[in-house]
C-alpha cells in the first residue's frame, strides 16, 4: 500500500509534467486555432538549451533563460512564417509547423550532436522528501508538481482575471474591434503563440533531469502530448489538466505493477492464448495511452471538456 501511494504521487507529478507541456499546445490550438505540429521540438529545444545555460550558470538560470529564448524563437515563427501562411487555411499552417518541426531536430543535432546528454538535479532539490516503509518520493518530483500548479494558476489568472487576458479573448472573436482600440492584434496573437512555446521549454528544462536529453525526445514524448490534448478535448485546459493526470496515473502505475495480463482479465472472465497470459502489464505500459486515446474517439469524439460540435 505504502509503495501504491509512492507511485501514484510519481504518476500524478508525470501527469503534471505532460500538462505543462500540454498547456501550451492548448493555449496555442483554443487561441489561435492552430495545431502546432512542432510543439514537442520546442520543448526538446527547451531541454537543450536549459542543459546549456545550466552548465554555465546553474540549473535556476536555466528555468529562467532557456523559456524566454525558445519563446522568442517561437515568436519568430509565428511574425515571420505563421503569418505569411494564415490566409491559406488550417492545413498551410499544419503543414508549416510539421516542417518546422524537421528543422528543429536538425538543428538540435547541429548545434549538440546526437549524442546523449544527461541533465543533473540541483542540489537542494536532490534526495528524497519523505520516505514511507522504503518506498521514497523524491524532492525534485514535488518541485515539478509546485511549478506546475504555479504555472496553472499563472494561466488562469492571465487569461480570466487580468486585461491581457480579456484583450486576447476579445482579439478571437472581435479583432476589428480591438484593433480600433488601438490594440495590435496581430502582435497579441504571436505573444499568445511565444508563451505557449515557452511553456514547452520550460517543460523541456524541468523534465531534462528525469529523462535523457536526445534527438528523438520529441518524438517519443511528442505522440503523448497530442493523446493528452485529444483525450482531455481540443482547445481546454482543464481537459488537458484531466488527461495529463489520467494518462500520468495510469501509465505509472501500469509500469510498477507485476500484474500478468491474463490476471487482470481474469476478473471479467475472459482468457487469452498462453503466450499473451505472460505479457505483464508493466510492459504494455507505453500502448496505455494510445488505447485510451482509441477509447475516447469511439465514445466521446470530443474528448472530456471539448466543446459539442455545432453541426451535430
Amino acid at each position: 500500500m505504502q509503495s501504491f501511494v509512492v507511485n501514484l504521487l510519481n504518476g500524478v507529478s508525470y501527469g503534471l509534467l505532460l500538462f505543462m507541456l500540454s498547456a501550451g499546445l492548448t493555449l496555442i490550438f483554443s487561441m489561435l486555432g492552430v495545431l502546432n505540429f512542432a510543439h514537442a521540438s520546442f520543448y526538446m529545444l527547451g531541454a537543450y538549451v536549459g542543459f546549456s545555460v545550466a552548465a554555465r550558470a546553474g540549473f535556476w538560470s536555466a528555468l529562467a533563460i532557456a523559456p524566454l529564448v525558445v519563446g522568442l524563437a517561437g515568436a519568430a515563427l509565428e511574425r515571420w512564417l505563421l503569418r505569411r501562411v494564415r490566409a491559406h487555411g488550417h492545413l498551410a499552417e499544419l503543414l508549416l509547423t510539421f516542417g518546422a518541426a524537421y528543422v528543429l531536430g536538425e538543428l538540435v543535432k547541429l548545434g549538440w550532436g546526437l549524442s546523449a546528454l544527461s541533465a543533473t538535479v540541483p542540489a537542494v532539490l536532490d534526495g528524497p522528501l519523505f520516505t514511507v516503509y522504503g518506498a521514497a518520493f523524491a524532492r525534485y518530483r514535488a518541485f515539478m508538481m509546485v511549478v506546475s500548479l504555479a504555472m496553472l494558476g499563472v494561466l488562469y489568472g492571465v487569461l480570466r482575471v487580468s486585461k491581457a487576458g480579456l484583450i486576447v479573448r476579445a482579439a478571437l472573436t472581435h479583432a476589428s474591434a480591438v484593433e480600433a482600440l488601438g490594440h495590435n492584434v496581430p502582435r497579441v496573437f504571436t505573444g499568445v503563440f511565444a508563451a505557449g512555446t515557452a511553456l514547452a521549454a520550460l517543460a523541456g528544462v524541468i523534465g531534462a533531469p528525469l529523462f535523457v536529453i536526445e534527438p528523438g525526445m520529441a518524438e517519443s514524448l511528442g505522440s503523448i502530448v497530442f493523446v493528452v490534448v485529444v483525450i482531455g478535448g481540443l482547445g481546454s485546459l482543464g481537459g488537458a489538466l484531466a488527461a495529463s493526470l489520467l494518462v500520468g496515473c495510469v501509465q505509472t502505475l501500469a509500469v510498477a505493477s507485476n500484474v500478468s495480463l491474463g490476471d487482470a482479465l481474469s476478473i471479467f472472465g475472459t482468457s487469452l492464448p498462453a503466450e499473451w497470459d505472460a505479457l505483464t502489464l508493466a510492459q504494455l505500459a507505453p500502448l496505455l495511452p494510445y488505447l485510451l486515446l482509441v477509447a475516447m474517439l469511439a465514445l466521446r469524439p470530443r474528448g472530456l471538456f471539448g466543446r459539442r460540435d455545432e453541426h451535430a
